[in-house]
């Protein structure tokens, strides 16, 4: 990489920082400002709730990197256009191509960026911030982690393996204890509904009760459970496939082709988290065409407002596929790699008409 390859790299690379910058400073705000209703709750104060929305940042930069990228490329290039530095490295004999093979060096970097953001600090500081803040609201409740929730409440121990919605959770096992830590019943319900005053309602459930040498089962029926535990703090260990590392979804995944059970979710989640970091060095390439043609002589809001419109088209996209994914049974690796082969076709195309 000679003096002009780490001048252009430069130029990206602090316009993409900028751009971040600039973006999550509203998100920051909006997640501290959701927090305002949670503080005093417990031990949970504001300065819990902006640590709680510090430790929330790196996954949030992470999730908008692409558009980041795309942004942060269109003002970098866009800003030596401007200036016409484009125009003399171009009349010095440098082509095309080689700036945007320059521009993909620095959409290398960033893809390694994603990497350590998406692999080693966004979920791990995610999940710190999600238990920091469950155990500040509830300073008796234990928390663990494996398969599903797992978390104890008093003399209960309750396993929840999935989510179905904001109140509501599915197959939940109830472990209870005896003051000597010895298992006095074990039930099963196939739905948990959350409901006021610190009650569910259990759905199917059925129970198993050891009395000395014997064991009462209970047809299935309903039972109203009272436990400290809240919804919003049992949806803290239910983890979202979006919100795991690559490494944990092939886990999950090997573990439920194990078991037989359906894995779709997870291996769209796994190819999607590739397919996303792939996508990155595109939409750096792509804001080669654009300064090149329509937007050479451009404003930076200009190129702005192109690269957000272009950055949440492909957002909006994934997301639509993602949906499609779950409730139509197509395949989950072709679609999680359709909207970065859609962006590759395009930005490749729009290269190759560029002079």
């Amino acid at each position: 990489m000679n003096l002009l390859d780490r001048y252009i790299v430069r130029a990206i690379l602090a316009a993409i920082v900028l751009v971040m910058a600039v973006l999550l400073v509203p998100v920051a705000l909006f997640v501290f400002i959701d927090q305002q209703s949670d503080i005093g709750s417990g031990h949970y104060t504001a300065l819990g709730a902006l640590w709680f929305t510090l430790l929330n940042l790196p996954q949030y930069a992470y999730e908008m990197l692409p558009i980041t990228v795309l942004m942060g490329a269109l003002l970098g290039l866009g800003s030596l256009a401007r200036g016409s530095e484009l125009t003399v490295i171009r009349a010095s004999g440098i082509s095309v191509a080689r700036i945007a093979g320059t521009t993909l060096m620095a959409g290398l970097l960033m893809v390694a960026a994603a990497i350590t953001l998406g692999e080693f600090l966004g979920p791990p500081l995610q999940q710190a911030a999600r238990e920091q803040k469950a155990f500040s609201r509830l300073n008796n409740v234990s928390f663990g982690t494996g398969s599903g929730a797992w978390v104890r409440d008093g003399e209960l121990i309750l396993n929840v393996a999935g989510q179905s919605g904001e109140r509501q959770f599915g197959s939940m096992l109830i472990f209870q204890l005896s003051p000597q830590h010895r298992l006095v019943a074990l039930g099963h319900a196939r739905r948990a509904t959350a409901g006021a005053n610190h009650q569910w309602l259990l759905t199917d459930y059925t129970e198993s009760r050891f009395d000395d040498d014997t064991v009462t089962t209970s047809p299935p029926g309903q039972r109203v459970l009272t436990s400290n535990l809240s919804a919003g703090f049992l949806g803290l260990a239910v983890q979202d496939p979006d919100q795991l590392t690559t490494a944990a979804l092939w886990r999950l995944i090997r573990y439920f082709q194990a078991n037989a059970l359906d894995t779709r979710e997870y291996v769209f989640a796994f190819w999607s988290r590739i397919a996303r970091a792939v996508a990155i060095a595109f939409c750096a390439l792509l804001a080669v065409p654009f300064v090149f043609g329509a937007l050479r002589s451009a404003g930076a809001g200009t190129r702005m407002l192109m690269g957000l419109l272009l950055g949440l088209g492909f957002f909006l996209l994934q997301r639509l596929i993602e949906s499609g994914t779950v409730v139509f049974n197509l395949n989950p690796v072709l679609l999680a790699w359709l909207p970065t082969t859609l962006l590759a076709v395009v930005t490749l195309g729009l290269l190759a008409r560029t002079r």
